[in-house]
């Protein structure tokens, strides 16, 4: 643990992470089940850092099914998806609570959205930086670096904050 950053809280089995346990990732993403053998096993839920979780059933390490709830409430359905679709382009807190008066536009699921700091991208999980190539999360935590196709996706689909002031060429005129 003291290598990865990572922490357990629970009992262990001829020296192997077993039982009820909680396991916190580095990146504060917080596992909370059963283990078996070193690895989830059983039935546990993954808590993010944002509020989301995925329950789930596992087996030696790997979901075996599970559901995934984002943290406003709205749960993922991979067979019946059907929010903010071609055929319905209403935000979850417009489904559930209607929508706003005609000339007053949502732009997020979250309203009033957050502020997207200069020359940045709202990428979902955090702000993602695209000089420095860095997603930190809302309060400002190192989540990931990003490979060339999330750069791309990011720059291509995501809300952007207001651009950075140019930086102007003084000239001394003789």
């Amino acid at each position: 643990m003291e290598y990865t950053g990572s922490r357990y809280i629970g009992e262990y089995v001829d020296g192997r992470m077993e039982g009820e346990a909680e396991y916190i990732l580095p990146t504060k993403t917080k596992y909370v089940g059963e283990m078996k053998d070193g690895m989830f096993h059983g039935q546990g839920t993954l808590y993010f850092p944002s509020g989301s979780r995925y329950d789930a059933i596992w087996e030696k390490g790997l979901v075996v099914k599970g559901t995934y709830t984002f943290s406003d409430g709205l749960q993922y359905d991979a067979e019946h998806w059907h929010y903010c679709d071609s055929y319905d382009r209403r935000f979850y807190t417009e489904i559930c609570y209607g929508l706003k008066p005609a000339g007053i536009s949502q732009l997020t699921n979250m309203d009033p959205p957050r502020k997207i700091p200069q020359g940045c991208y709202d990428c979902g999980d955090g702000f993602y930086n695209p000089t420095t190539r860095v997603v930190k999360d809302y309060r400002n935590r190192f989540l990931r670096n990003t490979d060339d196709d999330e750069h791309e996706w990011i720059i291509r689909t995501c809300r952007k904050g207001l651009p950075l002031p140019s930086r102007a060429t003084v000239t001394s005129a003789e």
